[in-house]
């Protein structure tokens, strides 16, 4: 390194050392020091465009790492703040039954033992790797920090935590250590292999891993959150009625259904634990994250997409398997299913980057999935700040929907799901007779569909609902016992369904190769 790049260096130590007002820094602003850095070195280069060797990454590290010791404080802190709350709190006080009288792996002793042991081993890992944070160049230390708050947030429900101070305790110190491990100062030693390159993937129309583009799936699993901790609290034991402003009671048959007990531990627990992860990870990497930590977006993607529908499914099936309805239940699948299309434009983002630096056979799979890499693109991100949301709050919402169009066709055949859901009730039909499981599987899954093919990426799903439109007008008549007017409803309903589902609707967007797919 030579002496004007030495002097360089020496300048931002000495700036940020003593720049209290610098401590927050976080990994975007890294980035954006590290990117300043690239450019002012290719333009002292005449455009030779030398990038920062290891020594230089090792001082960048070890400059972020020094602004960001209060975050390695505050996992310390925390590790003793959970390794103090079993004698704080004494779990052995105030304990309750999970719900419906069911019967759990773990007697009530060895709940009040796991869930106390649980914390003070917790603890104790936070000081001890928390302290070995404090040293710089220690990912291990750090993920293993990350990896104490996810089992956290997963105890309470393991061991079916006998006290609500406990469960609200570790899921909370759970997220905040997430968020302090790999989410505040960034994925624990990315500077030393992080590769500057473009924002918006090459042939893309906008940036799906843009600020616009993640707040709105970050408010969304946020609420979700809310709603599943709600839900859990009940079977968990810890408030005895369960509000529901359209079913009543139904709402308490459902979630101590046999269908609901078949699981070994809460499934309103499951779907918390899942939101808690979508909402925490929404936040996590840069506006580049598609190809910078495409093993992110992969998980990310499996917790919205796969695991998303299996949730959406399991809910709409209830009124099939156990014979009554869940308003909460039935909010939680609406937060869900909008997520999904706004998901998937980054999955085929990162996709394609990975297919395309994979075929070039400069790195290796692994290699590429865990670090990510750089690639060539002229796209420029039109998507206004986030930032500028209190002032320009129109742009930056439709910014955030990019990759979503909501053609008439499909959003008649929601419409038209939702009424088919409704029609059995409208006409008297028993919740649990054949003909309204019928509606019910099929107009949900309407919806569904629907939704799905808002997304520009999934419009192909609408097809799907050309066969349900045809089996909701046809089955009907081969039923006994069978209102005419229902089944002239269903017939007439399901064929607009039908019909609705072959235009293709606008397509706004460009994908590079992915529009080949948009039929």
């Amino acid at each position: 390194m030579d002496k004007k790049q030495h002097k360089h260096g020496q300048q931002e130590n000495g700036k940020h050392e003593g720049g209290m007002g610098m401590r927050g820094i976080t990994r975007p602003m890294a980035e954006k020091m590290m990117r300043a850095h690239n450019q002012e070195m290719k333009n002292e280069q005449h455009g030779n465009g030398m990038m920062m060797t290891d020594e230089m990454r090792h001082q960048m590290l070890k400059m972020h790492h020094m602004q960001t010791l209060w975050v390695y404080w505050m996992i310390m802190l925390l590790g003793a703040w959970v390794l103090l709350s079993p004698l704080t709190f004494s779990y052995g006080v105030g304990v309750v039954e999970p719900s419906g009288g069911r019967e759990v792996w773990l007697s009530l002793e060895q709940r009040i033992s796991f869930m106390k042991w649980s914390d003070i081993i917790s603890g104790v890992l936070l000081l001890f790797f928390g302290w070995r944070g404090l040293t710089p160049n220690r990912p291990v230390s750090l993920w293993i920090c990350c990896f104490v708050g996810i089992w956290l947030t997963m105890a309470p429900l393991l061991f079916w935590s006998p006290t609500a101070v406990a469960y609200l305790n570790d899921t909370l110190v759970g997220a905040l250590i997430i968020a302090l491990t790999i989410l505040i100062p960034g994925m624990p030693n990315m500077i030393m292999y992080m590769k500057m390159g473009p924002e918006t993937p090459p042939g893309w129309s906008y940036n799906p891993s843009s600020w616009p583009q993640r707040w709105v799936m970050m408010v969304l699993g946020f609420l979700g959150w809310v709603v599943s901790r709600y839900l859990a609290a009940f079977q968990l034991g810890y408030i005895d009625i369960l509000w529901d402003p359209f079913f009543g009671g139904q709402s308490m048959q459902v979630l101590n259904s046999s269908m609901s007990h078949s699981l070994p531990v809460s499934d309103a627990g499951l779907g918390a634990i899942a939101y808690t992860f979508e909402f925490l990870m929404g936040w996590m990497g840069s506006p580049s994250r598609w190809r910078t930590m495409p093993w992110m977006v992969a998980v990310f993607g499996v917790l919205v997409i796969p695991l998303g529908l299996v949730h959406i499914f399991l809910v709409i099936s209830q009124p099939v398997m156990v014979g009554a309805w869940c308003t909460f239940c039935l909010l939680a699948a609406a937060i869900m299913l909008p997520m999904i299309p706004l998901e998937v434009d980054e999955v085929v983002a990162m996709i394609q980057f990975m297919k395309k630096k994979l075929k070039k056979g400069e790195e290796g799979f692994w290699s590429l999935f865990w670090k990510g890499g750089t690639i060539e693109s002229d796209e420029k991100d039109q998507a206004p700040e986030l930032i500028t949301f209190p002032q320009k709050p129109g742009p930056v919402y439709r910014s955030s929907i990019w990759g979503m169009s909501f053609p008439w066709t499909l959003v008649v055949s929601a419409l038209l799901g939702v009424g088919l859901v409704m029609a059995p009730g409208f006409f008297n039909v028993g919740i649990q007779d054949t003909v309204a499981d019928v509606f019910h599987l099929a107009g949900s899954l309407i919806v569904v569909l629907a939704v799905l093919s808002m997304g520009e990426p999934l419009r192909i799903a609408r097809y799907g609902n050309v066969l349900l439109g045809l089996a909701v007008a046809v089955v009907p008549w081969f039923l006994p016992d069978v209102p005419t007017t229902l089944q002239l409803t269903g017939a007439v309903a399901g064929l607009a369904a039908a019909a609705l589902a072959l235009p293709l609707g606008p397509v706004t967007q460009r994908y590079a190769g992915w529009n080949d797919y948009i039929k």
